[in-house]
């Protein structure tokens, strides 16, 4: 077993070594898995949603481990299909940037049911999928792509999910600074600091 301290520095390190994010749309070749893949790795504000909701899903415990990264993936696809069929969506760059801020909030302080967990987090991975499937080129069937980025989201809630198990309920409160860690980043990318 990976010891937590090693475990929490690796998922650290990684968040920190990620690329700011630009613009969404147009940023990028989208025609294949790989680029679908390392997507969601290449901007702080996806890595820093994805571990949270991860996170947030192994302090909340139960069904919510498995079923809230399941909503997120699920809406994700969904609002993917969504921008490749280029159906407006309105406030996505704006939603994006409020989920980052959001989701490091409720790791931090908030103890919600499962079910509002899924509606926050659906809401959240609508804007998230929709950058996705409006950034395919419409002369690509972007199904690669979207299956590249649906399985880098499910790796990164992965680690969240270890990170917060790793930390136990010993620890809540370094998961509970690590939201609000991600809280800051949010804020940051809003202003331009980060």
């Amino acid at each position: 077993m990976i010891p937590v301290k090693r475990l929490c520095l690796s998922a650290i390190l990684l968040v920190a070594a990620a690329i700011p994010a630009y613009a969404h749309v147009g940023i990028g070749t989208t025609s294949s898995a790989m680029a679908g893949f390392t997507h969601p790795l290449s901007g702080l504000d996806h890595m820093t949603v994805m571990l949270a909701v991860g996170l947030w899903a192994a302090l909340k415990g139960g069904k919510a481990i498995w079923v809230w990264p399941a909503a997120f993936v699920g809406v994700m696809l969904g609002g993917a299909a969504l921008g490749m069929a280029h159906v407006p969506l309105p406030f996505v760059e704006p939603g994006i940037l409020a989920s980052v801020v959001a989701l490091g909030l409720l790791v931090a302080l908030v103890d919600l049911p499962v079910s509002a967990g899924v509606a926050i987090i659906g809401l959240f991975a609508l804007f998230h999928g929709h950058a996705h499937g409006t950034e395919v080129p419409e002369n690509a069937g972007g199904l690669e792509y979207m299956v590249g980025f649906a399985v880098a989201t499910v790796l990164l809630h992965a680690i969240g999910i270890a990170v917060g198990l790793g930390l136990g309920m010993r620890s809540r409160g370094v998961a509970r600074i690590t939201g609000a860690a991600c809280a800051a980043i949010g804020v940051g990318l809003a202003f331009g600091i980060v």
